[in-house]
């Protein structure tokens, strides 16, 4: 935290900023405990602290986490935070697959880089290595899964990314001065249930939950999604770091008074708990900044702070709906999208009769008997879409287009228009909500040509420039605004 001074740091513990939650910590020298920016605990003289920009240097340096403000629900960096896309790509894979076995050779290969040159700049960006970083990725979820729900600690190891029970106590009591026995009976919770995993998830105010929700309910496809009393249902779908696949169910709602959502999630998703919660992330914009935001659009007419882009948990799923939306309205594609499902999609049980399926991945469309063109021409779909869909699936299949976090926007949405039948508004709203892209603009857009009103294409791009680096947000607050 150098570029901030140590008076400013404390300013802003000392006045409970939001704006600042998750940007740092506090290392309280008298107790070794560091805490969040809003830590509600009786404050701590200034000289009795020390700041860091991770919870993961703060663990390094010896501190524990504040059993009062849990910096495990902090909300993530905002792209903003990094001054290197990479160490924030590095970051975001590390979150995901700590419950998994990832090799961070193999991953910087994944990502055109050499491990050694990883390393180095993780460690200037973070403080920390890659492997410390992930190590206390580990750590806070096991210690939340602890204090919320009602598994084993085995289980919880497990699920954490601990090969074994053995080596999960030793780090837990080394790094904590507990045992997992221990902290559980300190952190009695009255939400726990049978069968079912809830874990809290943060985010810096404000949050426009209501206009998120809509636009998610417009877009449903039924049997796989439903919004119903303020809350958001699914299933899913996921494989892991390994490729071991997990069937289950989500549902997402906020924590009234709290600036957390409150994520439910069957236990058939354990093995990929890590990974739900970085899709959960994603698709409601949790790592989003918005006083950063708005310090850029807030000459923009009707934008409102706290405006979110709506991302998504299954990027196949999404760029299938956006193709089948190509030229039709958007209650037709949803159609569309649930015949689909009928058809091809996974049958699954759930406790909700609403939730039926999950949708069919790439290999699933790839492994049809007959041609495409036979197979979703039968539901409505037109020969053209349904090649592209199949184009699509295909490149996944290889690899050769990536939605995640290890994908750069910019690289994937060219390859996006190379496949027949995608263009520009298909692969710009692909890379701004399967990719969490923030620079998004989709000029051509119905909606945003009706909201620009009289402005021709090329005068909303030049006005557009003015909203750089965040035109996916003003784009959907132009959305909101109709």
């Amino acid at each position: 935290m150098e570029q901030l001074t140590n008076d400013y740091l404390y300013s802003a513990f000392k006045a409970k900023d939001t704006r600042f939650d998750g940007r740092f910590f506090i290392g309280i020298t008298t107790t070794q405990i560091y805490c969040r920016p809003v830590c509600r605990a009786r404050q701590a003289k200034a000289e009795n602290c020390c700041y860091f920009k991770t919870a993961a240097e703060a663990e390094l340096a010896g501190f524990r986490p504040c059993l009062l403000c849990r910096p495990e629900q902090a909300p993530g960096n905002s792209v903003t935070d990094a001054q290197t896309n990479l160490a924030a790509q590095v970051a975001k894979v590390l979150e995901e697959h700590c419950g998994s076995g990832i090799h961070l050779k193999e991953l910087a290969e994944e990502l055109g880089y050499t491990d050694r040159h990883l390393r180095r700049v993780f460690l200037e960006e973070y403080h920390v290595s890659p492997i410390q970083y992930l190590q206390t990725c580990r750590l806070l979820l096991a210690k939340s899964l602890l204090t919320d729900t009602n598994l084993s600690v085995i289980e919880v190891a497990m699920a954490s990314g601990f090969g074994s029970l053995r080596r999960f106590n030793a780090l837990f009591q080394k790094h904590y001065q507990l045992t997992p026995t221990a902290l559980r009976k300190e952190s009695i919770s009255d939400q726990r249930e049978k069968d079912k995993i809830t874990l809290a998830l943060g985010y810096r105010p404000p949050y426009r939950w209501q206009e998120l929700l809509n636009f998610l309910e417009k877009r449903a496809i039924e049997g796989v999604e439903r919004v119903q009393d303020n809350t958001y249902l699914r299933t899913v779908r996921l494989a892991n770091f390994e490729g071991k696949e997990c069937s289950g169910w989500i549902k997402i709602q906020p924590m009234e008074g709290k600036n957390l959502l409150a994520v439910t999630l069957s236990e058939s998703l354990l093995p990929v708990l890590p990974q739900v919660l970085s899709r959960v992330r994603q698709l409601f914009d949790l790592y989003c900044d918005p006083t950063v935001v708005y310090e850029t659009l807030n000459h923009m007419e009707n934008f409102a702070c706290g405006t979110r882009i709506p991302g998504c948990l299954d990027p196949f799923e999404m760029a299938v709906r956006a193709i089948l939306g190509q030229q039709i309205t958007v209650k037709a594609a949803s159609t569309l999208a649930a015949r689909i499902v009928q058809k091809f999609g996974t049958p699954i049980q759930t406790p909700f009769t609403e939730l039926t399926h999950t949708f069919p991945t790439p290999q699933t469309v790839l492994t049809l008997e007959g041609t495409i063109e036979e197979n979703l021409g039968q539901l409505g779909v037109i020969a053209t879409r349904s090649r592209t869909i199949k184009s699509l699936a295909e490149r996944l299949s290889a690899g050769t287009i990536r939605f995640g976090p290890q994908a750069t926007p910019e690289a994937e949405v060219e390859k996006l228009l190379a496949i027949p039948g995608i263009g520009h508004w298909t692969a710009h709203y692909l890379a701004m909500r399967a990719l969490s892209w923030p620079d998004a603009f989709l000029e051509t857009d119905v909606g945003i040509k009706k909201a620009l009103a009289p402005l021709k294409p090329k005068e909303m791009l030049q006005l557009a420039e003015n909203w750089r680096p965040w035109r996916s947000y003003a784009t959907v607050s132009l959305w909101n605004s109709l």
